[in-house]
């Protein structure tokens, strides 16, 4: 690898400057586990951020450094999305900079992937509660010469990539359509404040508009829509509990019901959880606390990270330190999912605990909000299901095109696949 890169390793930052206009902050928490870009947690930096340090869309950047016991992130590669014009490496990551132009880029990203790079990392580990890995061993990493057969495969790689950024991007877009549905109709009243000047509300039918009154009343939380009401948020949900099945009861892990914790919670723009890092059996629920929830069901993070909002994509348990909610009938899926999402900030203002924040019962019983009749909370739902049904299904679909990537990820080395199979691959791909 000496061979091929140069190393510039990032330095500390100002925390006072974090949030104000420049480039994002690329650390720890923008990779992802064994590899790749990580978007959910991004900050802006406005302090000094030097040439050296700066990356552009396409550069690459590894972690050489850990500070979990797993060594997931140990070596980890990630490589700047067009969407990200510009970042700053920071103390816990190293800008790759490239010598020879025979070698590409896009095969050393892909190399650092493989499971032979991993098991590299993981061996060279040193330490013990803060992992790190040595410059040097990072250096002596093998690079093979790229052959025909490589970059064929590198070209199917980016593919892939390509079509889950699409995904990515798509489901940004579609999940804020229903965001500011949302916002407009029950925290703005922007069709009500249409009728009340004598205007049609736009964008909306007949029937829908028919929905909204044409006039404000008073309440505890200031006007309202007339014939609305405020109550506490526990009157309108059903909350529902979690558990964790004995660690030490082989027979009651690995089954075929996922089972959620804060390490599977999606980004706010994905909405959907449709696969959990961890499984239980039936056995394993029968003899614990933990319960199987159906499909659509909002999962809320209450102990430790708090606030995290999930919808299950398929039935599945939890552990105890998240919530289950549903809506009372007459109040659906998404709108639950919504109202919750829109109290986030408030649910954060009411935890309690000294050592974590949490999320209990009476938090629910205490915060306030404003629900609109049934009806037209119905009228949202049926709105807003194509949008997130189309979110989930290319969910679905980035999942089985990364077990592809990572299918192919150790042929890369082995050269097993054929030229002509690698192209018929992507060909599917991209169709």
């Amino acid at each position: 690898m000496g061979d091929v890169v140069t190393l510039q390793r990032g330095t500390t930052y100002k925390g006072g400057l974090l949030g104000q206009p420049g480039p994002v902050l690329l650390g720890l928490a923008s990779i992802q586990r064994n590899g790749g870009f990580r978007d959910d947690s991004l900050k802006t930096y406005g302090g000094e951020s030097p040439e050296k340090l700066t990356l552009r869309p396409g550069d690459i950047y590894v972690s050489l450094k850990d500070v979990t016991q797993s060594a997931d992130l140990l070596g980890a590669i990630a490589r700047v999305p067009p969407h990200v014009h510009a970042g700053r490496v920071t103390q816990d990551t190293v800008k790759l900079s490239f010598t020879r132009k025979d070698v590409p880029s896009c095969y050393i990203y892909w190399l650092l992937r493989t499971p032979s790079y991993r098991e590299y990392c993981r061996a060279h580990a040193i330490g013990t509660t803060n992992l790190s890995l040595a410059r040097q061993d990072f250096l002596a990493f093998p690079v093979p010469r790229p052959k025909d057969q490589e970059l064929i495969i590198v070209k199917t790689l980016d593919t892939l990539d390509d079509k889950i950024e699409l995904n990515r991007r798509m489901n940004a877009t579609l999940e804020a359509m229903a965001r500011a549905l949302f916002q407009s109709w029950f925290v703005d009243f922007d069709p009500v404040r249409a009728k009340l000047d004598g205007c049609k509300p736009a964008g909306l039918d007949a029937a829908t508009s028919a929905l909204f009154p044409a006039h404000f009343q008073d309440s505890s939380l200031g006007h309202i829509p007339q014939g609305w009401e405020v109550c506490p948020l526990a009157d309108k949900i059903e909350l529902l509990s979690g558990g964790t099945p004995k660690t030490g009861e082989p027979d009651y892990w690995d089954g075929d019901i996922p089972w959620f914790s804060v390490k599977d919670a999606p980004t706010e723009t994905d909405v959907w959880v449709i696969h959990t890092e961890k499984s239980v059996t039936e056995l394993g629920i029968s003899n614990s606390a933990a319960q199987i929830f159906p499909e659509k069901t909002t999962i809320i993070t209450a102990r430790g990270t708090v606030g995290k909002l999930a919808l299950t994509g398929t039935p599945m348990a939890m552990n105890q330190s998240c919530y289950g909610v549903r809506g009372i009938p007459g109040y659906g899926n998404y709108f639950t999912y919504y109202t919750l999402r829109a109290a986030t900030a408030q649910l954060k203002q009411h935890t309690h605990g000294t050592v974590f924040d949490t999320i209990t019962r009476q938090t629910f019983e205490t915060l306030n909000c404003i629900f609109a009749p049934p009806k037209l909370t119905a009228a949202f739902d049926l709105t807003v299901e194509p949008l997130l049904e189309q979110i989930r299904a290319n969910l679905q679909q980035s999942r089985t095109l990364a077990t592809i990537r990572d299918a192919l990820l150790p042929k890369l080395l082995s050269g097993e696949l054929s030229v002509a199979k690698n192209s018929k691959l992507r060909e599917g791909i991209v169709q």
